[in-house]
């Protein structure tokens, strides 16, 4: 699983809330002296080299208060949804409180050509519309009623499956409160929301770097050496 996903313009990072500090700091060390200004919605941090890191004040209003809210425990909502399977709970902390995780079999795709793949991709796209109609059941039996509960929902898994239950009417309010970021999860399973919980409660960082920096650095600048 991928702790770095791609944005435009560079890349977005998972920190843990209690390393924000030292990230900030190495960041100024490694792109030079960096500025920082704290927004409604964001820090930013500006680097000499014109790399900038920005990640979500959640209504701090000095650098040092938005690193304490961080760090505050949230109540997530945890959508994990691949092709015949997901997983489902909500976690306060990084630790599930309530789950549910099933699997569905859906047949993988064939090249023979002709009637047989025909009838075989209908079967398949039968299997397919069940598991993600279960996987749409457990969302709105576990988290719609507990939705007044929730401080945000993370998503994670296939983006295909995903926008199949986004366009579930009963959902709606579910993934209104779902966060930008799709985690990267293999087959869902308990040990992965367990997991992902604790990834969910990661701050993000968007990190977009000039040229040269990529260049010079020679690899993927992901955690500044967190």
């Amino acid at each position: 699983m991928s702790r770095v996903r791609p944005v435009p313009g560079g890349r977005a990072v998972e920190v843990e809330p209690e390393r924000i500090e030292g990230w900030i700091a190495r960041f100024a060390d490694r792109h030079g002296a960096a500025e920082i200004r704290v927004t409604e919605a964001e820090v930013e941090i500006t680097a000499n080299d014109g790399a900038t890191a920005t990640f979500p004040t959640r209504g701090g209003t000095s650098v040092l208060e938005v690193i304490e809210k961080l760090a505050e425990p949230r109540r997530i909502g945890l959508v994990l949804v691949r092709l015949g399977g997901h997983s489902i709970g909500v976690a306060f902390g990084g630790k599930v409180e309530v789950s549910t995780t099933d699997r569905k079999q859906v047949h993988g795709r064939i090249r023979a050509g002709g009637w047989s793949q025909q009838r075989f991709a209908r079967r398949r796209e039968g299997q397919a519309r069940v598991a993600l109609q279960a996987a749409a059941d457990d969302v709105a039996r576990v988290l719609v009623p507990r939705l007044a509960e929730l401080d945000s929902v993370v998503l994670g898994g296939d983006w295909q499956a995903l926008d199949v239950l986004r366009n579930d009417r009963r959902l709606s309010d579910v993934f209104s409160k779902a966060e930008a970021r799709v985690l990267d999860v293999p087959e869902p399973r308990r040990a992965v929301l367990d997991e992902a919980a604790q990834r969910a409660r990661c701050v993000e960082i968007v990190i977009q770097d000039t040229r040269a920096t990529g260049r010079e650095s020679g690899r993927m600048d992901t955690g500044e050496g967190a």
